[in-house]
């Protein structure tokens, strides 16, 4: 009876990725849950943000039909010259059900309520290559632990069925869900920003004293805990800022910590959502700058291996 009440339980899920490398030990099934409290200027999962379902619009599928503007209940989609206008916010608060006609996918929805069933049914399909390379099942988003029922559910129920777990974080949740989710998660892929609370604060708009807070006390705790910064040109990339974060996590006891060096590959999504990206015109490090951060990471004592 638990059992069943645990696989009845209903997340939002706006994507699942198959065969990832990046995520975590081995090859990995992602299970991306919508919903988290940072607005990072670089988030390149614009979508996972709300914690609702929401529009999600791909201009180059659209081929003028005008099936949408003439089903949308309420007029929130009108078809023009150049492609659809969106009222984005009248659009998201009712049932989107009617983007189904849509008959290119131009117009679909990003977040679907599935079970905890019915996700690890699509986690265990590829359960030979978690066999063979050490890999499994990792939560991601936005922010996983938003849905605490679900992901712990999810969590549990791939232990059970001896899948090997990770849970990618932001850090910036319950305190309570973060202990209990490590129960039934082998790694956690644990972000840290910015070491500098008043940067921390511009640039994702939270604090990052919850943050520190609760990596210290998982730490204590036992977890195993990989802390990863996303390298953004001119917000923490300085050898300073680097050398900083380093001197925390060490006091904290934690011994693995890379980069994720900065991309545009989200960017595209923004117009997507009816959103802004403010940094479209910022540049990738060069290979040699990720490079020499990366030596001085490695110098410093830390590993960057799962």
């Amino acid at each position: 009876m638990v059992k069943k009440a645990v696989e009845s339980i209903k997340g939002l899920v706006f994507d699942i990725q198959r065969y990832s490398i990046h995520d975590g030990p081995g090859i990995r099934t992602v299970v991306f849950l919508k919903g988290c409290p940072l607005r990072c200027k670089w988030c390149s999962n614009p979508e996972s943000q709300d914690i609702r379902p929401q529009i999600f619009y791909i201009k180059s599928r659209c081929m003028g039909c005008g099936l949408c503007e003439k089903n949308c209940p309420d007029k929130e989609v009108k078809l023009e010259h150049d492609g659809l206008k969106i009222d984005w916010k009248a659009a998201n608060r009712g049932d989107l059900a009617w983007t189904s006609v849509c008959p290119t996918g131009a117009l679909g929805i990003k977040g679907i309520y599935m079970s905890v069933e019915e996700v690890l049914n699509i986690v265990m399909k590829d359960e030979i290559f978690y066999r063979q390379s050490g890999g499994g099942m990792t939560l991601s988003g936005g922010e996983p632990l938003m849905q605490p029922k679900f992901a712990l559910g999810l969590l549990k129920m791939a232990r059970e069925a001896d899948i090997s777990t990770a849970v990618e974080t932001t850090g910036y949740v319950d305190r309570k869900v973060l202990l209990d989710a490590m129960h039934y998660t082998d790694v956690f892929l644990y972000d840290f920003k910015h070491w500098d609370d008043e940067a921390h604060i511009k640039y994702t708009g939270v604090s990052n004293k919850k943050i520190k807070d609760n990596l210290k006390i998982l730490a204590e705790a036992g977890a195993n805990i990989m802390v990863r910064t996303p390298l953004i040109p001119d917000v923490n990339d300085s050898e300073e800022s680097i050398r900083k974060i380093m001197e925390i996590i060490k006091e904290y006891g934690i011994k693995k910590f890379t980069l994720l060096p900065f991309h545009q590959y989200g960017s595209g999504k923004y117009a997507s959502c009816g959103m802004q990206y403010d940094m479209k015109d910022v540049k990738p490090h060069s290979e040699k700058q990720v490079a020499k951060l990366f030596r001085i990471i490695e110098d410093s004592g830390f590993s960057s291996e799962f």
